[in-house]
């Protein structure tokens, strides 16, 4: 790709996060509102659904992409699937951000949309592992490709608590992500990336460090989602092994709260389903730590992933199954000082 090509795309990228913002803007008018309780951060009636420019500006992204840049084209089927499925699954969360449907119904809808996905061909069919080479999935490649792609969204759906946290940390992945599948020529995968990142950087400024609007569902999920769907696509870079891992690398902080709090739940017996606010970054703030500061945090922790997914690319075989657990380290820095902050604060129990 030479400099000139990337400026264009850059040049591109700016006007859709021109028209994501001035989505946002009319968002803010339509005061759609998301009113405080005992569970929310916030205390005062704010916006919400501007996750909505995000969405506008990826699907007119994508629709230029499909329309004029064979260089970037998946395969009809794959397309129509990433098409679909990302349609689904943002009119389904913006209804939500309407009508607050229960979370059974929310599943639902996300495993329609994973499905769409999985049913056009877009899933996991191997794992090239360092010295074995590629081991076949059969029947278990749909099934963990449908598995990541709920967890993920669902992910990116409950970390979205504090001003700016889930929308940053898309915002890094994504330019991580197209970073790396430039220099492994998976086009598809780097223009996708881009515009994703060009939606979220139109809503941002709107979110962060003062919210004129939050993110919504529609946000959350869709980014999630997208992500979850673009790792499924990075899982098929020839040159690289188990690069099925770059996605949760980048998403390691996330992933970690979300992975940990569940577990935590279910040992105390509390239903999972159960709204609540003991995920890491919750008690953090509950413990009077600054949102603001909590959600650069996690933007650090997406960073380091990305760090990481990039020197896991070009790592020697050996190297490889060793680098993602390596940012354990810092989510068990996190986790213990989340701790002591709790115990200070008298927050329990733990």
């Amino acid at each position: 790709m030479t400099f000139v090509a990337f400026l264009r795309h850059l040049l591109f990228c700016a006007g859709l996060a021109a028209i994501s913002a001035l989505v946002v803007r009319a968002t803010i008018d339509a005061r759609v509102m998301d009113r405080p309780n005992a569970r929310s951060a916030h205390t005062r009636p704010t916006p919400k659904g501007g996750g909505i420019g995000i969405v506008v500006a990826f699907m007119l992204g994508i629709a230029t992409l499909y329309g004029f840049a064979d260089f970037a084209r998946l395969a009809d089927p794959y397309f129509r699937g990433v098409i679909l499925s990302a349609f689904a699954i943002s009119m389904v969360s913006f209804l939500d951000d309407l009508r607050d449907w229960p979370f059974s119904v929310k599943l639902a809808a996300q495993v329609l949309a994973a499905l769409t996905a999985i049913y056009s061909g877009l899933y996991v069919s191997e794992i090239r592992v360092p010295f074995v080479g590629a081991v076949g999935l059969s029947w278990a490649g749909p099934v963990a490709t449908l598995c990541w792609i709920l967890f993920a969204t669902n992910a990116m759906n409950f970390i979205d608590g504090l001003n700016g946290l889930s929308a940053g940390v898309a915002l890094v992945a994504a330019l991580f992500l197209a970073f790396i599948a430039q220099s492994q020529a998976g086009w598809f995968v780097y223009f996708a990336c881009l515009v994703l990142a060009a939606g979220i950087a139109g809503f941002l400024p709107f979110n962060y460090p003062r919210a004129r609007i939050f993110m919504g569902d529609v946000g959350s999920q869709f980014c999630g989602f997208v992500l979850a769907m673009l790792g499924v696509a990075a899982a098929r870079f020839e040159q690289v092994e188990m690069s099925l891992l770059l996605v949760p690398m980048m998403l390691s902080g996330v992933l970690f709260d979300v992975a940990f709090t569940l577990v935590r739940r279910l040992i105390n017996g509390d239903r999972i389903t159960q709204a609540h606010r003991s995920h890491l970054y919750q008690i953090a703030h509950r413990a009077g730590m600054d949102a603001r500061w909590i959600a650069a945090m996690h933007w650090v922790f997406a960073g380091l992933g990305g760090l990481m997914a990039v020197a896991f690319v070009a790592a020697p075989p050996e190297a490889k199954p060793a680098l993602p657990l390596l940012l354990l380290l810092p989510q068990m820095i996190w986790l213990t000082y989340v701790v002591l902050r709790a115990r200070q604060a008298e927050i329990g129990p733990w």
